[in-house]
């Protein structure tokens, strides 16, 4: 760390800031690193710009970064430093595109020479730089993430309601995404959102409100509705089904999405759980993702392929939009006792015959 920073003129700061328990933010490696930058800072004579990048809530750079950087370089910002804040915005699974192909740059400055130093940065991007406080950029990168979280929980609402009527809610939020002020984008239903950034931003962002003083009560039912859609899949095999006990059941995907082998907040957690209790006996496929689910759910049956999950099962539960499971066809699902095949990604071909989640 001291080479890197003395060598150079710019420091982003990118540790990990995980859930605690409580589904508050954990600060320790952003406190930590913060301190292990000032220590650096206070053998060097230089102007230099310390960027936090990792994603945290408003007045974190300013309440917990700040003071620590000061206290061990024993100097101060805007004399001796420059700070940013420049939330990250990228997709897993397409992180490398994302930032080579940004939609937009958001830069928190402490003052405009830091400002200026980090957008120098980016003048090689192709993109719309946008100029603010810092935690006016902190709370940009929360509240696009509340917003897609709600985008998909209302979707899967919409979803449950068209269950009901017998139509497609593909169909519907179809139309609904060619408005130019809505977009297509995360208007998918299926059986709930998962990942290292939706539950755990959304969460945080609701403990913070209520330590302003304000009750989030739309926040908290985005994440109310997506626990309970996490279930809906058991409530329509339950339907196929009179009892589980000693059923086997083949789930394919166990990553939270496809092409990664994350699973943190995966609704196949949940959903195995649920089969488990009922006592049903699984049997799980995921591409990439085995090798950590049999560390949360150990004593359940993983198969290399799908086709061997799906043998001898009595149902099957779609829970992740992997490809190879979008090419399954009657060949591979003959290989079931029984065809019950319960959809939570609308990734299969019409041709099969299969229960949708809510569509």
């Amino acid at each position: 760390l001291k080479e890197a920073i003395k060598q150079t003129d710019i420091s982003f700061i990118c540790v990990g800031t995980p859930s605690n328990e409580d589904g508050d933010i954990d600060l320790r490696y952003i406190e930590k690193v913060s301190e292990q930058i000032g220590e650096v800072l206070k053998e060097k004579d230089s102007y230099h710009v310390i960027v936090v990048k990792s994603t945290v809530l408003p007045e974190t750079t300013e309440k917990a970064v700040l003071p620590r950087i000061e206290e061990f370089s024993e100097k101060k910002v805007g004399e001796d430093f420059g700070l940013c804040m420049n939330p990250e915005f990228l997709r897993e699974g397409c992180a490398l595109e994302d930032f080579l192909k940004p939609d937009r740059v958001v830069i928190g400055e402490y003052d405009k020479r830091s400002g200026e130093a980090l957008s120098e940065i980016y003048s090689g991007f192709n993109t719309y730089v946008l100029r603010v406080k810092i935690k006016v950029a902190e709370m940009i990168k929360y509240a696009s993430n509340a917003l897609l979280a709600t985008k998909i929980s209302y979707t899967n609402e919409i979803g449950n309601v068209c269950k009901k009527l017998g139509i497609d809610v593909y169909d519907v939020m179809k139309g609904v995404g060619m408005d130019h002020r809505l977009s297509p984008y995360f208007l998918r239903a299926g059986c709930g959102f998962g990942g290292s950034c939706f539950p755990k931003d959304v969460s945080a962002l609701i403990i913070k409100s209520k330590e302003l003083g304000h009750e989030p009560k739309f926040l908290q039912e985005v994440l109310d509705t997506n626990e309970r859609q996490k279930i809906r899949i058991i409530e329509h095999l339950d339907k196929k089904i009179d009892s589980l006990e000693g059923k086997k059941v083949a789930v394919l995907g166990l990553a939270f999405k496809a092409n990664t082998d994350d699973i943190r907040q995966s609704p196949a957690i949940k959903i195995i759980s649920f089969l488990k209790y009922r006592g049903a006996k699984i049997a799980a496929h995921d591409p990439k993702a085995m090798e950590n689910m049999k560390k949360v759910h150990p004593d359940i049956e993983y198969h290399e392929t799908p086709q061997d999950a799906l043998k001898g099962s009595d149902a099957a539960l779609i829970l992740t939009d992997w490809e190879e499971f979008r090419n399954l066809n009657d060949n591979d699902f003959s290989l079931m006792n029984d065809k019950i095949i319960i959809e939570g990604r609308k990734i299969l071909s019409d041709d099969i015959d299969f229960e949708g989640v809510c569509w």
